[in-house]
C-alpha cells in the first residue's frame, strides 16, 4: 500500500484529500505545517509527499529544497490554479510534479500512480555516450567531459531517455508516455525540466549544444558540431 504524506496548511483541504485518498486504498498521514511535515518525513519514511506551498511557518519552496536535500522520494507540490509561476518555481526547485488546487481526485490518483510506477521500474544496465556526455543508467550518474552532473531523479530520467535515442527527435507526447508515464503532464512541466538540463549542460535554448528544439515537433539530443562548439 502506497504511503502518502500530505503537508497542507488548510485543515478542510487536508482532511478532504486525506479521506479521498484513503477511499482509493492509499495509506495516508498528514501535517499542517512545514516543520511538522519535515519531522514526519524523517520519522515515517512515506513513499510520496504532496506538499502545499502556502505553509504558515516556513516558505514552501524552502521546505521543498530541504526535503530534496535529504530524501529521494517523489514530491508533488500543490499550488492554487492561479499561481502558475509558483508551480514553475517548484518544478525548478526539485518537485517531480505539480497539482492544481482545488484538487481533481481522478488527476491526483493518476499522477500518484504514474509516479510510483516509475519509481518501481528498474532501469536496465546501460551506458550511453554522446559527444562528451556520458549517461550511466545502472549507476544513475551522468557526466559531461568528466564533470559529474547534479541531476534530480526526473531530470536524470529525461536525459537518459534522450541520450538513449540520440539524434532522433522526441515528441512531448513520447516524453509524457516514456519519461513521465502520464498523459496529464503539461508542456510547461517538460519545458522546465529541459531548461534545467540545458543549464547543467552549459547551454541555453538560444545557443544549444546538445539539446535542440525542433519547432512543433519535439527535442533532439545530439553531439555538438563545430558550429555548436563555437
Amino acid at each position: 500500500m502506497t504511503h502518502v504524506l500530505i503537508i497542507e496548511p488548510d485543515a478542510g483541504t487536508r482532511s478532504g484529500l486525506e479521506g479521498a485518498l484513503q477511499q482509493l486504498s492509499y495509506r495516508v498521514s498528514s501535517a499542517g505545517s512545514g516543520q511538522a511535515g519535515l519531522s514526519q518525513v524523517i520519522e515515517e519514511s512515506p513513499d510520496v509527499v504532496i506538499l502545499g506551498l502556502d505553509l504558515p511557518d516556513m516558505n514552501g519552496l524552502q521546505v521543498l529544497r530541504m526535503l530534496r536535500s535529504v530524501v529521494q522520494l517523489p514530491i508533488v507540490t500543490a499550488v492554487p490554479r492561479t499561481e502558475e509561476g509558483l508551480a514553475v518555481q517548484a518544478l525548478r526547485a526539485g518537485a517531480d510534479d505539480s497539482l492544481e488546487k482545488p484538487f481533481s481526485m481522478r488527476l491526483v490518483d493518476a499522477r500518484l500512480t504514474a509516479l510510483m510506477r516509475r519509481c518501481r521500474v528498474e532501469e536496465p544496465p546501460a551506458q550511453v555516450t554522446v559527444g562528451d556526455l556520458t549517461v550511466d543508467v545502472q549507476a544513475h550518474t551522468a557526466s559531461l567531459a568528466g564533470r559529474p552532473l547534479e541531476l534530480r531523479p526526473m531530470e536524470f530520467r529525461l536525459l537518459a531517455h534522450l541520450a538513449a535515442n540520440a539524434d532522433r527527435v522526441i515528441s512531448k507526447t513520447e516524453l509524457r508516455q516514456q519519461v513521465w508515464d502520464s498523459a496529464y503532464t503539461t508542456s510547461k512541466t517538460i519545458d522546465v525540466h529541459l531548461c534545467w538540463l540545458r543549464r547543467q549542460l552549459g547551454e541555453t535554448a538560444a545557443r544549444p549544444r546538445y539539446l535542440h528544439s525542433v519547432r512543433r515537433v519535439g527535442v533532439r539530443l545530439s553531439a555538438p558540431t563545430g558550429t555548436d562548439m563555437a
